[in-house]
């Protein structure tokens, strides 16, 4: 488990490029992955998620040669999703420059990708990727009704409803070997108002892995409740910095600011050498 709380950039990948929506829908263009990977690095990013965000929906793998290209400007961990159906997908990735294997819809539709991949390469580079929203006022019909949480997990890039409690889900793909889980809400995703911080304490006080928060970052405090109201052990930010509207090094001076012990970066806002807080360093 990482010694510093982690600030995580996310970009999400459609047809080679990354974009940002809001509520995973609205897409929009923001920008190469593999210069913005550089780019978030520089400013002091402990790790660089990749979400192929169509791969699923489009019944195909994940882009192995982008995947490739994008590990090779890094130092700090590359975790990648998207695309990945079975156990055998996950090797290839690793080759390809991934620390982390990130599975959401396959890991539903088989658990036992979880198990699998923990046992041929190990519990560190398997995260089970959650994307969840709250239950709307009744049961859903067709989803085994109302949620014990309150939370439902959902697949196919938020897309589509399962019958899975968000919490219970998140708990059993640790028992099943997932190592970290990466926690999206879908409620709050692109609209800048934090974290949605009691789903993510109530998951990361219930498994015994590193949870990272997603969906919501809108200015540095939103991160510093995410650590210490959501006891996440990771905030993920995309948008506001695609927009220019803030750095990794100014969010991390704010953090440190309140007493998060972050990484720090130096003066120029260029992160120091490190892996930061990589767990799988397998390239």
């Amino acid at each position: 488990m990482s010694l510093h709380p982690r600030v995580v950039v996310c970009l999400d990948v459609k047809d080679g490029r990354v974009v940002k929506g809001t509520r995973f829908e609205g897409l929009r263009d923001v920008g190469d992955p593999v210069e913005l990977a550089a780019r978030y690095e520089a400013e002091g990013a402990d790790e660089i998620v990749y979400l192929d965000i169509s791969a699923s929906k489009e019944g195909r793998g994940t882009l192995l040669e982008l995947v490739r290209r994008t590990a090779e400007v890094l130092f700090v961990p590359l975790t990648v999703g998207g695309g990945v159906r079975t156990a055998a997908d996950i090797g290839p990735l690793l080759r390809a420059g991934a620390d982390k294997i990130s599975v959401n819809t396959a890991a539903v539709r088989d658990p036992a990708i979880l198990s699998e991949g923990a046992y041929r390469f190990g519990s560190q580079c398997i995260v089970i990727s959650v994307d969840a929203a709250r239950d709307p006022a009744g049961a859903a019909e067709g989803t085994g009704g109302p949620t014990r949480s309150g939370w439902r997990a959902y697949t196919h890039g938020g897309s589509q409803p399962t019958g899975l409690d968000a919490v219970e889900w998140a708990a059993e793909a640790v028992e099943r070997g997932a190592g970290e889980v990466l926690l999206t809400s879908i409620d709050r995703d692109g609209v800048r108002g934090g974290y949605d911080v009691a789903l993510t304490r109530a998951i990361a006080d219930r498994v015994g892995v590193p949870v990272v928060a997603s969906g919501g970052a809108g200015k540095a405090a939103h991160l510093r409740d995410a650590f210490v109201e959501g006891h996440a052990s990771a905030a993920l930010v995309a948008g506001i910095l695609h927009d220019g509207l803030t750095t990794v090094g100014a969010l991390k001076s704010a953090l440190a600011g309140w007493g998060i012990d972050v990484r720090r970066t130096d003066p120029a806002g260029a992160a120091t050498p490190s892996r930061g807080a990589g767990l799988g360093g397998l390239r």
